[in-house]
């Protein structure tokens, strides 16, 4: 992968992710803060909780840092996959902002 082709993935990732915040806002009373910075996006959520994703560009990898720890992505062609073998990106942020936010969140590409 390039490097234009990985950024061009990667912002399609985190917009799907502010996209994701803006449709949980108005389908749910999970009140989800979502900031963009550059490469950055933090989720921020009621109780005080964060989960932030970030670009690693060099690397071609999504960082994600959540309340059950940090995991790093890779595009496989098809999809962000966990270098560790721990699953989808979307899956588990899914997972991890529905524990942080105490009901079901769904996150989509």
């Amino acid at each position: 992968m390039t490097d234009i082709e990985f950024m061009d993935r990667a912002e399609q990732l985190l917009l799907a992710v502010e996209q994701g915040c803006d449709r949980i806002n108005e389908e749910t009373d999970a009140d989800l803060d979502s900031q963009r910075t550059g490469g950055m996006v933090t989720i921020s959520f009621r109780n005080r909780s964060q989960i932030v994703i970030n670009l690693q560009k060099p690397l071609h990898e999504v960082w994600m840092a959540a309340q059950s720890g940090g995991y790093h992505y890779r595009f496989d062609g098809a999809r962000w996959m966990d270098t560790k073998g721990d699953g989808e990106f979307f899956a588990a942020l899914s997972r991890d902002a529905s524990r942080q936010a105490g009901q079901e969140l769904r996150f989509t590409a």
